[in-house]
């Protein structure tokens, strides 16, 4: 028999996720095509449809519904779907429509202006709106309640679950370990030869090379496309509608496609929730930590492997004749896992990245609980620059510009890369325990057995489970840095003649 109540709510959700969708592809619409006179335009388009998203799930009839539904005591993935939306609808209720108004329009402004000021590499531009940004977290995080810390309210729209005070204690951990091998690698004698890569790329074939390895990892472009943008990034309007984006550089051989690669991941845990969660808050991921363990896990692991690049050398000497001839899998194995300080978060290796996150926890963490003035974020960017990765920044388009995330508002959102390291190397383990198999099928391109174990553990979960009890129910221990560490110091120290 047919539950009237429940077919209702669900119905408004999905009419809620259409709305959203629908945002979400203006959104990859302002960062891939739309001309620069229309900002002002798609900031109040944006504003609009985001006020109706907000009206519809926030309508007391909503809430009404939930409460109806509760009282069933439900069971499985109704349920789940009941728990999940009431969640949502909690901190939704707690934004007045006039403030979610107010937010889309200062996003949009951001935007526009941090493109221009990263254009121009001048962090005035961008102050203000930063100023105005910070501001509005600070009232959302005051809608939302926290306890300590304002930045708990901002980090569980992200890592539902987690505290600051954890994740100070995680980063406090993780930092000294990973600066210490890092200090190993950049001071061993066993340095790799790059320079046979400082060439041109034609940036056409990098592109052409980016979509067949995309196809090879099972990403579906039948549901999906690739195309350019100056930040890469990926987006979900529906499981059968995930695009990617990439950015190339003739001058850099393997940014495009590792971007391709990185996107890629994320597209793929989108394209794989259920057929029966679409339109529902099921089909979304667990948590940004979680997802970004995807596309780290297919970039850092997998394509920069051995096998991997047994796979794939052949390919790219072919596609570039006479540039890489002589050059062995070997050669582009050691290139593509050089470490080095870089100023460049998207472009850092394995071995740094995670110092850059906690760079910008540390200035997003001050700034939140009143500690720093934006005005003073350049200045304070450049000296924890200097202390985690030993660089002078030369200016703000490659130091606190470089990012895009603070133009949308999202403090709270960099921790999550550091988590998606940890989370998917605690994850490969037990994909190597798995399939035992699992190198040999890279070597052959065969990537169908890893993207199955994938869909089962993670994609199809969708928002069944937390993050913490993923990583708990699939590698029996709750999440920290010791296979993340294991991870680096097998693969980096024999490199480097340093095992």
């Amino acid at each position: 028999m047919s539950n009237a109540p429940f077919e209702t709510l669900k119905e408004r959700l999905a009419e809620v996720c259409d709305i959203n969708s629908a945002i979400s592809l203006l959104h990859w619409d302002q960062e891939v095509n739309m001309p620069p006179k229309a900002a002002p335009g798609r900031g109040q388009q944006l504003a609009t449809l985001s006020g109706i998203a907000h009206n519809r799930f926030t309508d007391p009839a909503v809430g009404d519904l939930l409460r109806e539904l509760q009282e069933q005591e439900l069971t499985g993935d109704e349920a789940k779907l009941i728990s999940e939306a009431a969640y949502d609808y909690g901190r939704a209720t707690k934004l007045p429509e006039s403030f979610v108004h107010e937010l889309a329009i200062a996003q949009s402004k951001a935007f526009a202006a941090w493109t221009d000021a990263r254009k121009n590499s001048k962090f005035a531009t961008f102050q203000p709106h930063l100023e105005s940004l910070l501001e509005l977290v600070r009232r959302k995080a005051d809608y939302f309640g926290y306890e300590d810390s304002p930045y708990n309210a901002l980090l569980s729209e992200y890592e539902r679950g987690l505290s600051t005070e954890k994740l100070k204690s995680i980063f406090g951990d993780l930092g000294p370990r990973q600066g210490a091998l890092v200090d190993r690698i950049v001071n061993a004698p066993n340095q790799p030869d790059l320079g046979w890569l400082d060439q041109e790329w034609n940036p056409d074939t990098q592109w052409a090379l980016s979509l067949d390895v995309l196809r090879d990892m099972g990403y579906d472009f039948d549901a999906g496309r690739q195309d350019k943008s100056v930040h890469p990034f990926s987006i979900n309007f529906d499981t059968k509608d995930v695009r990617v984006t990439t950015r190339i550089n003739p001058r850099e051989l393997f940014s495009g496609l590792m971007g391709s690669v990185h996107e890629g991941g994320h597209a793929l845990y989108e394209q794989g929730f259920l057929d029966s969660d679409r339109r529902t808050v099921l089909a979304q991921a667990i948590s940004l930590g979680i997802h970004e363990s995807q596309s780290l896990l297919w970039e850092n692991v997998i394509a920069h492997s051995l096998p991997f690049w047994n796979r794939y050398a052949h390919r790219l000497e072919a596609a570039y004749p006479g540039q890489l001839d002589g050059r062995t899998p070997e050669d582009f194995h050691r290139a593509v896992n050089h470490v080095t300080p870089s100023l460049i978060r998207v472009e850092a290796d394995e071995c740094t990245y995670n110092l850059h996150v906690i760079l910008r926890f540390e200035i997003e963490l001050a700034l939140v609980e009143g500690d720093l003035k934006v005005a003073d974020v350049p200045e304070a960017w450049n000296a924890k620059m200097k202390q985690y990765l030993g660089l002078d920044v030369p200016n703000d388009a490659l130091g606190c510009l470089q990012d895009i995330h603070w133009s949308h508002g999202s403090l709270g959102y960099f921790p999550t890369y550091a988590l998606g390291n940890l989370y998917g190397a605690q994850l490969f383990e037990a994909i190597e325990a798995a399939l035992p198999d699992l190198w040999t099928q890279v070597e052959a391109g065969d990537f169908a057995p890893l993207l199955g174990w994938l869909r089962k553990n993670v994609h199809e979960v969708g928002r069944r489970k937390t993050a913490v009890e993923l990583i708990k129910d699939v590698t029996g221990k709750e999440p920290d840095a010791d296979a993340f560490m294991r991870h680096l110091e097998r693969r980096y120290l024999p490199l480097y003649g340093l095992s």
